[in-house]
């Protein structure tokens, strides 16, 4: 398994669905005292080697910080599900003895990044008009998510 082996060209995004999207505001929240966002996110890889799918499990969790203490903050969660297929799987994932997975880098990195640049998009445009339109899924290591 090696970096050289990866071939963008052969991920392809088969399926997308956002299981969860959910913004819950206050009826009296007052966007112009937002001071930041705090966030989380969680990603999960699955693997189905015989058919050449990945599925990626993603989800984020966004909560504004407002300037004064006591507000009740506006609170956004969302959960995708990302399909791709990886046409030379076979020379970059590896189905050991005891049925885990074993990764290439490369690709653990390309799909993290995949995943989070579209999910980084979708929110963007899902949030506009709305308590969380301040906040934009900020550029990481892919690396991070897959550690």
């Amino acid at each position: 398994m090696s970096a050289n082996l990866l071939q963008p060209e052969k991920i392809e995004i088969v399926d997308f669905k956002i299981i969860k999207g959910q913004i819950n505001s206050p009826f009296e929240f007052d966007v112009t005292q937002v001071n930041g966002h705090l966030f989380n996110v969680n990603f999960e890889l699955g693997f189905n080697v015989p058919d050449k799918l990945i599925k990626a499990d993603f989800s984020v969790n966004v909560e504004t910080k407002s300037l004064k203490e006591d507000t009740e903050e506006a609170i956004g969660a969302f959960s995708f599900v990302y399909v791709f297929h990886v046409e030379n799987i076979e020379e970059l994932a590896k189905v050991e003895q005891d049925n885990t997975v074993t990764v290439s880098p490369a690709l653990g990195n390309a799909l993290a990044s995949i995943t989070y640049s579209t999910t980084r998009g979708i929110l963007m445009t899902r949030f506009q008009g709305t308590a969380l339109s301040g906040f934009i899924l900020p550029v990481i290591n892919p690396n991070k998510l897959i550690e």
